[in-house]
């Protein structure tokens, strides 16, 4: 009988990982560090230009600190303890969500309503769709300018189109009644052609074929409208919801060129009143600690209204 000598089994500690096995990790490493190599020039511009400065923000708004003095003076929590007992504070923040609402109420309507009309096979739609659109890409500062021969009471463009009627016009920057309205009327026609050109796009983009079944049925123009579009334009109107409301909480120009924040306080808002203490009162910690309020008020709405769309916004 021939005896096989047969191989001994090797020991489980023994036995090596396939050649290809090493050969992925090393391409694996490369890839990484390729990787590491092109991201890390943005990370470091977001960490020291967003970041850093929210951090930084945060520590003069626990100081007092006049941006003259050597090293701010650490205060603890005594900014925050004045801020939100003030009723100066109070009275600015009123202003700001009175003006935010109105804004966002205002932009997403007349947009959409502006949007319906520019989507109509009318003649000459292109040119007022640029023609709306115009305003939002100019400058606030150019917009305020404009705004304020406009608002003119001794010969602005609304005398001459009020007095014909026998009424005269208000001074609307100069009294506290109408500074804020005005401000709302400029607001409103720089940025409602932005809103209504996002919303043209949107419902360009919805199908046909709903809208043509439901004309089917009997449904009328506005049932349609209300029952089947309304409802697909609802992830374009989350959107603009919330662009709208952080740029408008932030809103800077127009004011500072119109009003700067008065006549009293009627128009001083949050971001203009960061501005005030910053660079006119030269109050840094009471700047730092109004800015932090604002972000933890945009943070906080922002994350409500997330919350809220998610269970009522549907992406097709």
């Amino acid at each position: 009988m021939t005896v096989v000598d047969l191989p001994a089994r090797a020991h489980p500690d023994e036995v090596k990982a396939p050649a290809g096995t090493d050969e992925r990790r090393r391409r694996r490493r490369r890839e990484y560090g390729l990787f590491a190599l092109l991201v890390a020039p943005n990370l470091l511009v977001i960490a020291v230009f967003a970041y850093w400065p929210i951090l930084y923000n945060a520590f003069l708004s626990l100081t007092d600190w006049n941006m003259i003095a050597a090293r701010p003076t650490f205060v603890g929590l005594d900014n925050y303890v004045n801020t939100l007992t003030d009723p100066a504070f109070h009275k600015t923040l009123g202003v700001t969500v009175a003006f935010t609402g109105l804004i966002v109420a205002g932009s997403l309507v007349i947009g959409l309503a502006l949007a319906v009309l520019f989507n109509q096979p009318l003649k000459g739609r292109g040119l007022v769709r640029t023609i709306s659109f115009a305003p939002h890409i100019l400058s606030g500062a150019a917009v305020a300018t404009i705004w304020l021969f406009v608002f003119d009471p001794g010969y602005g463009l609304m005398r001459a189109l009020i007095e014909p009627f026998g009424a005269e016009p208000p001074d609307w920057m100069n009294n506290s009644d109408w500074a804020l309205p005005g401000l709302v009327i400029v607001y409103l026609w720089k940025n409602v052609g932005f809103t209504a050109l996002i919303y043209l796009a949107g419902l360009q983009g919805l199908p046909k074929e709903l809208d043509e079944a439901a004309a089917i049925d009997g449904a009328g123009t506005w049932t349609r409208f209300r029952a089947i579009k309304l409802p697909l334009l609802a992830p374009i109107s989350f959107f603009l919801l919330i662009t709208t409301v952080i740029g408008t909480f932030q809103a800077f120009d127009v004011i500072a060129v119109m009003t700067g924040g008065g006549p009293g306080d009627a128009t001083t808002t949050l971001s203009w009143s960061i501005y005030n203490e910053g660079f006119q009162a030269f109050n840094a910690g009471r700047a730092a600690t109004l800015s932090i309020i604002m972000f933890v008020i945009l943070l906080v709405v922002t994350t409500i209204q997330a919350r809220v769309m998610e269970r009522r916004v549907h992406y097709r």
